[in-house]
């Protein structure tokens, strides 16, 4: 049976739910990072809780949005399609109590090895033993997160099968109001203020789980242990699960080496990386992120039915209005990173010299969202084709470049340059993928593709850097209006200018975004 009724249905629809919800998440994650920033600035007690979240994290990206949740999303979705909900839910209830298993095995083994994690990761925090041991303690309590997130992402998996989009992309937002409450109510009550934040992740974790929990049973599906792990479907997604694990594994290498070389930096560099990352991943999260949720079991449903024709549209379709999108926002961030730095974080413990490297790190990530979110919406169209080895082949690449790459930019930008080389290498990782796709016998006319680039750079450069040359005639005394005012009245100057620029280069994606608004 088909839960899809409308193959030719545009993403928008549902990539604007996705995308409305994770604007709301994202929203609030900046509000967390705001409220990091005001009680604890960057410095030891940040630079520890980022490093100690880190790894956790890292292994979330494997378990949970990244290799396990898209390796299961094609096979769950052939068995709605083509079988029944019951052999669907079954599959689902093996995965679930692997990761039951599995997942909670790694969690133990975590716990016990956080001090040997964080002297290989962080070395560089040894020459303080108070700091190492900060970092280790704040590593034990959110390595349980790995579980929560895990189940997370799986239920998220299933819901976004049956074209459920809205809830499971607000349960992120869940996770961040944990983060921000526990901040708030327990900031003054400990010892150590920063553990406020770890068991924060904790209880963030948990509402991530339970939001989607009532509309798991809309659908029908109970939880039971199913332990049958030599299951035909579960050894098709471990099949695919494999080479993405290696994949990721390769570019998580990219992050800890990043991390390690950090902490041999001035002090505050992993929290300047980590703050500029959160900016950069905003709209990335907004709508690349969302494009990419919504394309996997659609592109999934027409790789199960062979319409090579609807899959070829899908692709021009979902490309062209991400790449709409995202360049703007990546000059947008270059050019006006400094206010947004300011406006965000310059309060409390946060100071002007931190505001001055948050940014510069941004700037050198900026140009890096272009590479990051366009692999977000790409890749999926690999694994609906049960593809994951050449995606983890191009990880590998892009890993040993961007290794290559930290050594020289370092001596030249500091920290900024383990900004500078990811970003670099996630170009790369984003043509490598784009240019072998057609092999899967996606239609891409290059030409087009790359003409349409150029035409995006061009409206999006001219309109955000005459946003900037424009003077302001708007001052306030009061320091947020301000700051709100030196952000907002050049963005919309710029937003306006885009749209006119697109519209007399006929870029029809400007056409489909204001049909849709209209709508």
């Amino acid at each position: 049976m088909s839960i899809s009724n409308n193959k030719r249905e545009s993403f928008i629809p549902s990539v604007s739910k996705v995308s409305s919800a994770t604007a709301l998440s994202r929203v609030l994650g900046l509000v967390r990072e705001q409220v990091m920033a005001y009680y604890f600035g960057a410095g030891m007690a940040t630079d520890a809780f980022v490093t100690a979240f880190r790894i956790p994290n890292i292994l979330r990206d494997m378990f949970a949005e990244g290799a396990l949740s898209q390796s299961f999303i094609p096979i769950f979705k052939k068995k709605l399609v083509s079988d029944t909900e019951k052999e669907a839910f079954n599959l689902a209830s093996i995965i679930i109590t692997f990761i039951f298993i599995v997942v909670g095995l790694i969690v133990i083994l975590g716990v016990l090895a956080a001090p040997a994690i964080i002297y290989i990761t962080a070395n560089g925090f040894t020459a303080d033993p108070e700091k190492f041991s900060l970092t280790v303690s704040l590593t034990r309590i959110m390595f349980f997160y790995l579980l929560t997130v895990s189940l997370a992402a799986l239920v998220m998996g299933i819901l976004n099968s049956f074209n459920r989009f809205g809830i499971p992309a607000l349960s992120s937002s869940m996770f961040n109001l944990g983060m921000i409450l526990s901040v708030i109510c327990l900031y003054n009550y400990l010892e150590v203020p920063i553990y406020a934040m770890a068991i924060g992740v904790i209880i963030g974790g948990l509402g991530q789980v339970f939001i989607q929990v009532p509309s798991l049973r809309k659908i029908g599906y109970k939880f039971k242990p199913v332990f049958n792990f030599l299951h035909e479907d579960f050894k098709k997604v471990m099949k695919l699960f494999m080479p993405m694990i290696i994949g990721l594994s390769a570019s998580r290498v990219n992050i800890l080496i990043s991390t390690l070389l950090a902490s041999f930096l001035v002090e505050g560099s992993i929290s300047y990386l980590s703050y500029s990352y959160r900016l950069m991943h905003f709209p990335m999260g907004v709508f690349a992120v969302a494009l990419g949720t919504v394309a996997l079991p659609k592109i999934s449903e027409l790789v199960s039915n062979n319409d090579t024709e609807s899959l070829s549209r899908s692709f021009a379709e979902a490309f062209n209005l991400n790449i709409f999108i995202l360049i703007p926002s990546g000059i947008f961030l270059a050019l006006f990173g400094k206010e947004i730095v300011q406006l965000i974080f310059q309060w409390g413990e946060f100071s002007y010299s931190a505001t001055d490297n948050t940014y510069l790190a941004l700037l050198h990530y900026s140009y890096g969202l272009i590479g990051f979110g366009t692999v977000r919406v790409v890749v999926p169209f690999y694994y609906a084709f049960n593809d994951s080895k050449l995606p983890m082949k191009f990880s590998l690449i892009t890993v040993l470049v961007n290794i290559i790459l930290y050594y020289p930019l370092i001596q030249v930008l500091n920290f900024a340059g383990l900004a500078a080389a990811t970003s670099l290498a996630g170009l790369l990782n984003c043509i490598l993928l784009i240019y072998f796709l057609p092999r899967k016998g996606i239609d891409i006319s290059f030409s087009k593709l790359w003409l349409y680039i150029f035409k995006i750079i061009i409206a999006a450069s001219i309109a955000f850097y005459s946003a900037k040359m424009i003077p302001s005639f708007v001052s306030f005394e009061n320091v947020i209006l301000n700051r709100v005012a030196n952000l907002i009245i050049p963005g919309i100057e710029a937003l306006l200018i885009y749209i006119l620029i697109c519209f007399l280069l006929r870029i029809r994606e400007l056409n489909k975004y204001l049909n849709y608004f209209k709508k």
